[in-house]
């Protein structure tokens, strides 16, 4: 296949590639030679810092961002640099006020998804982070933290740089500052 004709298949739409394993279609060799990884497992990308593999030079271009620090994506309201561009399109929201996400029970919104399925849990009852010790059952991930440094560890990982108290909460500690604020 010519160049010209793998370039026209992107207008047309034309797919001729087949994936003989799963049947997806590719308008041209390469990519379908790309995909054909996901069922070999081959990585031939490797960090030279970490050692990781990697499918696509492109995941690994991006991965390398971990080591170098490098954050291209700046928000030009609030001036935060962001390692990913999914991050950063998501962080646009807290300026916009963008909430895509709409629970279909009760039409409260999310800027995240994440969000909207932890809070479809409000609703559906649903519990799915149980502590093995006593088996009390959480709706979030944090809660169930928080229950087993309180009721069962004591671990009290939150310090107070102003008088040395702890807490178990990070929100009980940021309560806790408010006290200080009128020293």
């Amino acid at each position: 296949m010519s160049r010209l004709q793998r370039h026209l298949n992107v207008h047309t739409g034309e797919k001729p590639c087949l994936c003989k394993t799963c049947g997806k279609v590719f308008s041209n060799m390469s990519a379908m030679e790309k995909h054909f990884r996901i069922h070999t497992g081959e990585k031939p990308f490797s960090c030279k810092t970490c050692g990781k593999d990697f499918r696509f030079s492109s995941v690994l271009k991006v991965h390398m961002r971990i080591h170098t620090g490098e954050k291209p994506y700046s928000c030009k309201t609030c001036g935060k640099d962001f390692r990913y561009n999914s991050d950063f399109r998501i962080h646009t929201r807290v300026h916009t006020g963008e909430k895509p996400y709409a629970c279909s029970t009760c039409e409260k919104t999310f800027s995240r998804k994440p969000q909207l399925q932890r809070h479809i849990r409000v609703h559906t009852g649903e519990k799915p982070f149980t502590c093995k010790t006593c088996g009390r059952c959480f709706r979030v991930s944090s809660d169930l933290l928080v229950h087993v440094r309180r009721a069962h560890t004591g671990e009290m990982p939150y310090l107070c740089k102003i008088c040395g108290k702890r807490y178990y909460d990070a929100s009980l500690l940021a309560k806790h500052r408010r006290s200080h604020a009128g020293n």
